[in-house]
Parts: structure tokens; sequence; C-alpha cells
């Protein structure tokens, strides 16, 4: 029997790929109806890993966010809340940070009537900067792509995760140069009604620019008009039958 050489011993797996139980789960995007928001820039919304982890009631439940090309080197074994998971330094140096943290009681199965069962990535904005906070929840810091998945540990033991996501990505805004007014009916409509408005606003300046020049040079040719009816009222207004009157005598 020929033996085997040093040189040709298979070599081990990392220890992070062989320390947890692989779920038969995938986590995704929610397609929960109704629910505004989906993706924006700096958030996303999950399905909760309902009846994923019954099997381990005594286990923290962590949600691990990382770069789509950091996701297969992602190390179980660093642990939430140290610095090499931490999600201030996200993405760089750090690769992908842990957050979310439950237990199993946070996602009952099944499902409870009525309940929204979902995760909003990225929603929390005051512990973004502090570094005491480094299981934040902060919103991402840009478009993506990124991967997803649900690790459990008992204590610092990882004993089972969740399939990686498929790739996601953010919302990006629109820069102005880039918005055509052109091609759209709407936008057609739109230019049309302005340009309506702006005429039919032209000409009522223009009209009552002329009413309040005719009214100022009326006023001015037709002040002697106006006045001469008052003057000559009052000078054939004469008051002194009044005192001829036999009562006003006594």
């Amino acid at each position: 029997v020929r033996g085997c050489s040093a040189g040709s011993a298979p070599s081990a797996a990392p220890l992070w790929l062989l320390s947890a139980a692989e779920l038969g789960y995938t986590p995704a995007l929610t397609k929960t109806p109704f629910l505004e928001g989906l993706t924006t820039a700096s958030t996303f919304v999950l399905d909760q890993p309902r009846c994923v982890f019954d099997d381990y009631g005594n286990a923290d439940i962590w949600l691990v966010v990382a770069l789509d090309k950091a996701a297969t080197t992602f190390n179980n074994t660093a642990g939430p809340g140290t610095p090499e998971t931490a999600f201030q330094d996200f993405p760089d140096p750090v690769p992908a940070y842990m957050t979310l943290n439950a237990t199993l009681a946070n996602y009952p199965c099944p499902k409870p009537a009525g309940d929204i069962s979902v995760l909003r990535v990225g929603s929390e904005t005051s512990c973004a900067q502090d570094p005491a906070r480094p299981t934040c929840n902060g919103p991402l810091p840009g478009p993506g792509p990124y991967r997803v998945k649900f690790l459990a540990l008992r204590g610092s033991e990882p004993v089972a995760e969740t399939a990686w996501s498929e790739p996601i990505m953010l919302r990006t805004a629109k820069s102005p140069s880039s918005i055509s007014t052109t091609g759209s009916g709407h936008s057609a409509g739109m230019i049309a009604i302005t340009t309506i408005l702006s005429i039919l606003f032209a000409i009522l300046l223009a009209g009552l620019v002329a009413m309040l020049v005719f009214w100022g040079s009326d006023s001015c040719g037709g002040s002697s008009t106006f006045s001469k009816p008052e003057s000559v009222t009052v000078r054939r207004y004469n008051t002194h039958h009044v005192y001829d009157q036999p009562a006003a005598r006594l």
C-alpha cells in the first residue's frame, strides 16, 4: 500500500464553515402586499425567519449583512459587537456586520393572524456614528449589492445558519440632468399648461397696467369737472330764510 506524502494530504476546511448547521432557508425581500419602501437609498425590508430556528430555542439569532463579494469569506466565529463585525466600520475595513439580534420568541411560529412579520434593515440613524453601538442597524452606505443571512449563536458559538440571500440592490437618486422632460405625454401636457398659464398671466398683467394708467390720466384731467358741481351747489345753498320764520324769531 502506497502511503500519502505530507505534501499530498487534503487541506482542512476553515473552521467557521463546519461549525454551524446549514438550514434550508434563504432570506429574501418581503412580498408583503401594500408595504411601501421595499428598498430605499439606504434601507431594505426582509421577511422575518419564522419557523426556521425552532430547534434552537436557547440561541440568539443575528442578521449578517455583507457586501456581495465578501459573503463567502465571512467568519462566523468573529462574534457580534466586535471590531471585526462593527457597523461603524462597514464597508471598509469591515466587509460584513451583525445586527438585529433576537430570540426565538421574537419569531413565533406559526405567524399570528394580522401580524406583519418583516425586518427593515438600515432603519436606525441615531447610532450610526456611535462606536458604543457596534451592532447598530444603521443606514446602508451605498446601493450595494448586499447579501444577508441569519445566524444562530449559543454564547459565541455558531450553531445554525441560513443560506445567503440573492444580491440586493438599493435605489439610487437620479441627477436632475438625467431626468427627461420630453418623450412623455404627461411631461408635454404639463409644459403646454404652463405655457398657456404664462400667456394668460401676461395678458392679465398688461390689462391691469393699462387700467391703472387710464384711471390716473382720467383723474388728473377731470378734477375741475368733479369740483365744479360741488362749488355751484355750495354757492346756491342759502339758509337765511330759516331766520325769517316766525317761530325762529321767538
